[in-house]
C-alpha cells in the first residue's frame, strides 16, 4: 500500500493512530470513530482528497483489527513490540 493511498506511511499510521492515547485508553474502535467524525467535517469543507485518505486510514486500522482477530497476526504491536490491541 502506498503513501498516496493514505497520505502517510503504514508505520506512521501505526504510530500516530494505533499507538495514540485514544487507542490505549478507549480502543481502536474509538480511533476509527474519530477518523469518521473528522471525515464528516472535511466533507462539509469540500476537502474530498483528505476525506479519501482518512477513510483509507480507517479501513487500514479495521483490516488490521480483523486480521488480529482471525489470528493471521498474533497481536498488534507498536514499534517497541508492545501489544496495542
Amino acid at each position: 500500500m502506498s503513501k498516496e493511498m493514505f497520505g502517510m506511511s503504514e508505520s506512521d499510521i501505526r504510530e500516530q493512530y494505533m499507538e495514540s492515547i485514544t487507542a490505549k485508553f478507549s480502543g481502536l474502535e474509538m480511533v476509527v470513530a474519530g477518523i469518521l467524525s473528522d471525515c464528516q467535517e472535511l466533507i462539509e469543507r469540500g476537502q474530498s482528497e483528505r476525506v479519501r485518505k482518512q477513510l483509507n486510514v480507517a479501513k487500514f486500522i479495521l483490516f488490521e483489527m480483523m486480521d488480529a482477530k482471525r489470528g493471521e497476526e498474533t497481536v498488534l504491536v507498536n514499534s517497541d513490540n508492545k501489544e496495542i490491541a
